[in-house]
């Protein structure tokens, strides 16, 4: 016959944790349990489920690459048109917003104390 309840010792020795990670989840309520006084007992069925809902899905590797990719490959469209920009607004190209003022990269061309850029 399979036992309902576990003990602190006997689901350490379950779930391959240590006692003391067990008895801070347990302050943290993170993991359910039932306290008789001082006992602490747990249900091997609601560990079974909440372990369940601890899993982690496996990533398609593929897919993983696609994503990383789009985002580096956007970001490397925004560095190249923040230089673009730059460039044309040193050069005197750039173009003016609806305000009337220049769209300009602020601090370009701000010289420090020694003379270097």
């Amino acid at each position: 016959m399979e036992k309902k309840f576990l003990t602190i010792d006997e689901l350490s020795q379950y779930l391959g944790i240590k006692k003391s990670n067990l008895y801070a989840k347990v302050e943290r309520k993170e993991i359910p349990f039932y306290r008789f006084g001082r006992l602490i007992m747990f249900k091997k069925e609601e560990v079974d489920a909440f372990m369940e809902k601890c899993r982690v899905e496996c990533l398609d590797i593929k897919k993983e690459a696609e994503r990383v990719m789009k985002g580096a490959t956007r970001s490397r469209m925004d560095i190249d048109r923040a230089i673009k920009k730059a460039i044309e607004g040193v050069n005197g190209k750039g173009y003016t917003t609806s305000h009337g003022k220049p769209d300009r990269i602020k601090g370009l061309r701000k010289e420090v104390q020694d003379g270097t850029l």
